[in-house]
């Protein structure tokens, strides 16, 4: 079983800073081992390099992220540094608070926030490097979908007689796709089969909504994440 490191300060830090000094008062009262169950403690004395953890509900995996970041901390690493991310505000708020009630001050200085939020501060300060301005306007699901709506008549693609894809429909192929990195004719074939007549104008349509996009500075809720990643590679 691995053990909670006895040495202070590790090797490859010489100063203490206060924050740590608080942070270590309130961690060395935590048994990690007392606290957390076998698999927990396995994740949450990980040491070097990236760790997927696959759990149920219930299974205690917020926890096991906030006694991760009291253990970082413990071990030298700046809180400023730490990002927590999640899916929703109430998880991150969540996470937050309990990470900052375990590890005391140092760790209110942990960051964190939801995906979608986290993005979007980034692409607000980065986004030019991807030709995007930093005023760029975020478009919901609703503005998507009528987007989508106005550019297939546009492309009359929908009209009277006409068979095509509804506005819902097609934003959630464009989503898939986006978020997949499939193909549209992939998405199309596999989860909607009634519309493989309608393939090429559905992969001409969400061209033109990229395209569209692009041009008029516009990003819907996938573009905050895959924007943001194209930053990260570029």
């Amino acid at each position: 079983m691995m053990a909670f490191p006895q040495v202070w300060p590790p090797k490859e830090f010489d100063k203490i800073t206060p924050e740590i000094n608080i942070a270590m008062s309130n961690l060395h009262e935590i048994s990690f081992e007392r606290d957390l169950n076998s698999s927990q403690l396995q994740a949450v004395m990980h040491e070097r390099g990236p760790l997927l953890v696959i759990a149920g509900a219930g299974s205690g995996k917020t926890r096991t992220l906030v006694y991760r970041v009291a253990r970082l901390v413990v071990a030298g690493t700046d809180p400023e540094n730490i990002l927590l991310l999640t899916f929703t505000r109430k998880a991150a708020a969540t996470m937050l608070q309990r990470a900052a009630k375990l590890g005391g001050n140092a760790c209110q200085k942990v960051q964190g926030g939801t995906f979608h939020g986290f993005s979007h501060r980034m692409l607000r300060r980065y986004a030019h490097l991807i030709d995007y301005p930093p005023g760029f306007t975020i478009i919901d699901q609703s503005d998507s979908q009528d987007l989508i709506h106005l550019l297939a008549r546009q492309m009359e693609l929908t009209g009277k007689g006409k068979k095509f894809p509804t506005k819902a429909a097609l934003y959630s192929i464009f989503s898939k796709a986006a978020n997949s990195g499939a193909m549209i004719d992939e998405i199309v074939e596999q989860q909607y089969p009634h519309f493989t007549e309608q393939v090429q104008s559905i992969g001409g349509l969400f061209e033109a909504y990229s395209k569209y996009k692009a041009a008029h500075g516009l990003m819907d809720y996938d573009d905050l994440l895959l924007k943001w990643l194209a930053v990260l590679k570029n």
